[in-house]
C-alpha cells in the first residue's frame, strides 16, 4: 500500500464528523462499549482493558458548522467547547457511553458540567491529573484518580478490568507509543519523506481507531515512504508549539509546508505520546502508569511546571535535538494556556538566540494566505539572516 493510499483513508476518517469508523466498531460486536475523551491526556490504557474503544473528541475542525453551540460560551472562548457541543446536539455522538474531560483549562472543567445538564443519562467525569508531581503526593493522588476510573469503567463496560488486563493493555499502547515515535524521528531524519500534513492526518487516525488498527497503519505507512523518492527542498526546519488542544485546520499544516518550513517537531494530538518511556508491565499496573506521568511524560503549556525555570526548556531541547532553525508560536484563539505561557517561552528562545515568531488560529480558520506570508517571511529571513535575526 503506498502512502498515498494511507493517507487518502485517514482523510476521510479527517473529514468525517459522524465517527462512522468508530460506530462500525461498536456495532460489530454486541455489547461493545464507546468512551470519548477530550484533549490532552487520559490513561487509554484503563478503558482498553475494559473491552472499551477510547475516541478521541477533538472538536468540529473545519468539517462542521456550528449553529448551536455558540449559544452555550462567550464570544471570547476558544471554538472547540462550541463545536464539540455542537457535535452533541446534532446527534453525532449519541452512540458513545461516556466522555471525559482531562484537567487542561476552565473552559473543558466548564464543559464536563455542560455536557452532565444536557445529557444527563451519559457518564461524564472531569478527569483530574495531579499538579505536584511527588510520589507520595501527585503519585497517591493520581492513583486515586485512575482507580475511580477504573471503578467506573467496570460499571459502563460490565466487565472486571483485572491488573494483567491493564497490563496487557499497557503493553500494546507501548508499542503504539513506539511507533509514533519512530514516525516523528522519521520525519526529523528526513521531513521530505514524511509531510507534516500526512503526519498530522495520520495521528487523527489513531484518534478514532482502535488501537490494533492503528499499529499496523503506522508501520505500513513508514515502510512506504522509505520506499518512495520524494523531491527534496531547500526548506527551513521549525517546530510548531500551541496546539495541544484546539487542533488546527489541515489547510494550515499545509500553508506552512508551502511557505517553505519543514515541520521538523509539533505538539498536535500530544495524547499519542504524552508518555515519553515504556510504561513497565511487571508490578502494580497503575502505579506504574502513575510514575510515568509524574516522571516521563511529555512536557507542555497544558502540563504544570512546578519551577519557573523549567518552563520552555523542554522547546528548546526540542530545537536542539531536531535540529530546528527556528519555532512559530501557533496557538488557537483565547487558548489560556498557550497564550499565557508563550512569553515565557518567546523568551527562552530569546535567550538561546532561536528565532520565532507568533501567530493565532482558529480549528474552522478558513483564509489561509496571511499565515503564508508570515511564514514564507520567516522562512526567507532565516535563509538570508539565519542567527541575526
Amino acid at each position: 500500500m503506498s502512502t498515498a493510499e494511507i493517507i487518502a483513508r485517514c482523510e476521510e476518517l479527517y473529514e468525517d464528523t459522524t465517527f462512522a469508523a468508530s460506530r462500525a466498531w461498536k456495532e460489530a460486536e454486541p455489547g461493545r462499549k464507546v468512551i470519548g475523551f477530550m484533549p490532552v491526556y487520559i490513561p487509554e490504557e484503563i478503558i482498553h482493558a475494559a473491552g472499551m474503544l477510547p475516541l478521541g473528541i477533538l472538536g468540529g475542525g473545519d468539517e462542521l458548522e456550528v449553529i448551536h453551540g455558540d449559544a452555550f460560551y462567550q464570544s471570547y472562548i476558544c471554538r472547540i467547547p462550541r463545536s464539540t457541543i455542537e457535535l452533541g446536539l446534532t446527534g453525532r455522538l449519541d452512540f458513545v457511553d461516556g466522555m471525559l474531560f482531562p484537567s487542561i483549562c476552565d473552559v473543558i472543567r466548564n464543559l464536563s458540567g455542560m455536557w452532565k445538564l444536557m445529557k444527563p443519562n451519559v457518564y461524564a467525569k472531569y478527569f483530574d491529573v495531579p499538579q505536584n508531581y511527588r510520589d507520595d503526593i501527585g503519585g497517591e493522588y493520581y492513583q486515586q484518580e485512575m482507580q475511580e476510573l477504573r471503578h467506573d469503567m467496570e460499571k459502563i463496560s460490565g466487565r472486571k478490568i483485572t491488573d494483567e488486563a491493564i497490563r496487557n493493555s499497557i503493553k500494546i499502547f507501548n508499542e503504539h507509543r513506539q511507533l509514533v515515535r519512530d514516525v516523528y524521528q522519521m520525519r526529523s531524519d528526513e521531513p521530505w519523506k514524511v509531510p507534516s500534513s500526512e503526519v498530522y492526518l495520520l495521528m487523527r487516525a489513531g484518534m478514532v481507531l482502535p488501537v490494533e488498527e492503528h499499529i499496523p497503519m503506522l508501520k505500513a505507512y513508514m515502510a512506504a515512504a522509505q520506499l518512495e523518492d520524494r523531491p527534496r527542498r531547500d526548506n527551513c526546519r521549525i517546530i510548531t508549539t500551541g496546539a495541544f488542544c484546539e487542533q488546527p485546520p489541515l489547510n494550515l499544516i499545509k500553508s506552512l509546508e508551502m511557505s517553505g518550513c519543514y515541520v521538523v517537531d509539533d505538539d498536535y494530538m500530544l495524547v499519542n505520546r504524552w508518555l515519553m518511556e515504556e510504561v513497565p508491565t511487571e508490578g502494580d499496573p497503575i502505579k506504574n502508569l502513575a510514575d510515568a506521568f509524574l516522571h516521563h511524560s511529555a512536557d507542555s503549556s497544558a502540563k504544570y511546571s512546578d519551577t519557573q525555570e523549567k518552563v520552555g526548556q523542554y522547546l528548546y531541547d526540542s530545537v536542539q535535538k531536531n535540529k530546528a532553525e527556528g519555532v512559530i508560536f501557533a496557538a488557537p484563539s483565547f487558548c489560556d494556556p498557550a497564550l499565557l505561557e508563550r512569553p515565557l517561552l518567546a523568551a527562552k528562545m530569546a535567550e538561546n538566540n532561536v528565532p520565532h515568531i507568533s501567530f493565532k488560529y482558529a480549528e474552522n480558520s478558513g483564509q489561509m494566505q496571511p499565515i503564508r506570508e508570515q511564514a514564507g517571511t520567516f522562512a526567507d529571513s532565516i535563509k538570508l539572516w539565519g542567527e541575526e535575526i
